[in-house]
């Protein structure tokens, strides 16, 4: 019995779905198929799956066998790649995962930077505010904002810090006034963003007097930052944005930073992926680039809301 491909079977057709679709994938029969996770069976002495004429379903057991099966395949597969120096020419396809806002600022941009230099990987990027089970082998590598990283087995390199500001729209502000000091937010519309990283309704303030804490309400809550900075535009209140997804916003004059010399919830940014072992050549290559990459694009926020701040000041004075 070839057990290694008896585990292939069996993983393919639970990821098809039937035998017959495994079959066709593999240019194999579906008797064959049928045969193979029957064999397997047998081995282990127990059933992994419970087969009927409409559909196939895990026993508990095969739950658990399919589990680590696919990461002795995924191991073998990369033991593969690096002895035929996979390890050395990034090829193939590379599978991402990212926060929705943090892909849509930092990834995107920097997989076209990336592509440039290695045609050779294609891309498959997943976004979603749900952090991922890299060892599921769903993603390659995984970037995600975090205040910190609870111990885990998987390898992280932080790529980077960030932080949030306090927002609102001109017309807003002229409406309701503009908030000189934190307690002044208890008279505003707050609107929050729900993230993996902060409680929504608690914004932690820095500024010139320390750390201070407010327990925040308003009529409006969202779980993704730009949805938050349209929010902000239409006049419904102030919010607190990621200072990726504000900047654009402050440089046309859409948004105004509220409470100018505070900063919010400062974030890191950290790229994920499973294991040391076997780590090819474009998973490699990607956190390399993101760890140069990133920095910078920080920087060039940092130092464009600087520009917006002084901008701002000149004109206050000018009136």
């Amino acid at each position: 019995m070839d057990t290694l491909q008896n585990m292939r079977v069996f993983t393919r057709v639970i990821e098809a779905g039937s035998f017959t679709a495994a079959a066709q994938s593999m240019n194999s029969t579906t008797g064959a198929m049928s045969r193979a996770v029957s064999e397997l069976e047998a081995h282990l002495r127990t059933r992994l799956m419970n087969r009927s004429t409409r559909r196939l379903a895990l026993t508990s057991a095969g739950e658990r066998y399919l589990k680590r099966v696919r990461q002795i395949l995924a191991d073998i597969d990369g033991a593969e790649e690096e002895a035929s120096c996979a390890h050395e020419h990034p090829s193939g396809t590379l599978r991402m995962f990212s926060f929705a806002s943090v892909g849509q600022h930092y990834i995107l941009p920097a997989i076209a930077r990336y592509r440039a230099s290695y045609p050779d990987v294609k891309v498959e990027l997943t976004l979603s505010q749900r952090m991922p089970d890299l060892f599921e082998g769903s993603s390659d590598v995984a970037v995600i904002s975090a205040s910190a990283l609870s111990d885990s087995e998987v390898i992280s390199h932080q790529l980077g810090t960030t932080f949030s500001i306090l927002c609102a729209s001109p017309d807003y502000l002229r409406a309701r006034g503009v908030p000189e000091v934190p307690a002044d937010l208890a008279q505003h519309d707050c609107l929050t963003l729900q993230t993996p990283a902060f409680p929504a309704r608690e914004w932690t303030l820095e500024g010139p007097d320390g750390r201070e804490t407010l327990q925040i309400s308003g009529p409006v809550q969202v779980n993704i930052a730009e949805s938050l900075a349209v929010a902000i535009r239409e006049g419904m209140g102030i919010g607190m944005l990621p200072l990726y997804a504000a900047i654009e916003g402050l440089r046309n004059g859409s948004l105004v930073r509220v409470l100018p010399h505070h900063t919010l919830q400062r974030t890191n940014l950290y790229a994920l992926y499973a294991s040391r072992k076997f780590v090819d050549a474009k998973t490699r290559t990607w956190v390399e680039f993101l760890r140069a990459h990133v920095p910078d694009v920080i920087a060039r926020d940092e130092a464009l809301l600087e520009e917006v701040g002084r901008t701002r000041a000149n004109v206050l004075r000018a009136a």
